[in-house]
């Protein structure tokens, strides 16, 4: 039997502000990988931004699909897996999460696993951390998540009446790098704080009040502090939002990509306005992926012994 797959898998954003490590939001850029069986593993990734990824069983996705394949005592054949992708690296777009997402989704094709998205949404967390870019991946649509050892809760809030505006800096951004920037604790009271901005702003968003969640994005305490003082593309977004007909702007995961929340249909308009406050930087609209992951099976033929 020959068989081939392709395997597509959404960008994400994370936190949109005090949401920390608990929101997220799939985006419409992809990863998207051509799988056919083979005698060894082999990752070719087509693109610039692709060169020099493993192409071995050091590549992420063949060790997130080892990973699951052992959890569930299965042997996992070789493939041949061409990747192409339009998610810059290292800027806050969920990279690594979407080959986190597609290692699970691989492992699952080739092994017959049959998972289902709540299985894959508590593997891809458990090995993730924190639900916040790999399950919007596996969903799509905006998703609140809390993530426990023995299980994952999950809130799919649908698909945001929102448009989005892109500012995507020409840097690379490391999540520890950028992790590093956090403090180890907060005292009580700075807790009870930082956490009831999250609450509100996850309110606003579930009642589709983006007016209040912008604001509330400008009020959070668990990292804007402690990551815009190194961001200057952060620092001009927050002058723009008073200038701008926009709901809010704030840092996309780790960063330094800035995210701006516009209202529906002004998308268009609003990025021109935004492209002219950043000379010589990549602005561009986002959309918001409805689906989530998915497989297409392109090929399953067997030929029969005479």
């Amino acid at each position: 039997m020959s068989r081939q797959w392709k395997i597509r898998v959404p960008a994400s954003t994370a936190n949109l502000g005090p949401g920390f490590d608990s929101i997220g939001m799939a985006l419409g850029r992809y990863l998207t990988l051509h799988v056919k069986q083979s005698e060894e593993w082999f990752f070719e990734g087509l693109g610039e931004d692709l060169q020099g990824l493993p192409s071995g069983k050091e590549n992420l996705i063949y060790i997130i699909a080892e990973w699951v394949a052992e959890k569930y005592e299965a042997e996992l054949p070789a493939a041949y897996v061409t990747m192409e992708s339009d998610i810059p690296l290292s800027r806050g777009f969920g990279s690594s999460a979407t080959a986190i997402v597609a290692g699970i989704e691989l492992v699952n094709e080739l092994c017959g696993l049959q998972l289902t998205k709540e299985e894959k949404a508590h593997l891809a967390s458990l090995y993730e951390g924190h639900p916040d870019n790999v399950v919007p991946s596996i969903y799509g649509g905006l998703v609140i998540g809390s993530q426990f050892e023995e299980e994952t809760h999950v809130v799919h809030a649908g698909v945001p009446t929102v448009d989005l505006v892109a500012v995507i800096p020409s840097y690379e951004l490391s999540t520890k790098e950028s992790r590093d920037t956090l403090p180890e604790g907060f005292t009580y009271k700075a807790a009870v704080s930082a956490s009831s901005v999250s609450n509100v702003l996850t309110a606003a968003i579930m009642q589709d009040n983006w007016e209040l969640a912008g604001r509330l994005m400008k009020k959070d305490l668990f990292h804007r502090p402690y990551r815009l003082p190194s961001i200057p593309e952060w620092q001009r977004a927050e002058l723009l939002v008073e200038e701008l007909p926009v709901y809010g702007a704030t840092l996309s995961g780790a960063g330094p990509i800035i995210l701006f929340f516009v209202p529906k249909g002004k998308g268009k308009e609003v990025l021109l306005q935004i492209r002219s406050q950043y000379p010589g930087q990549a602005v561009e609209q986002v959309d918001v992926d409805a689906f989530g992951s998915s497989v297409e099976v392109l090929e399953a033929a067997c030929t029969a012994k005479k």
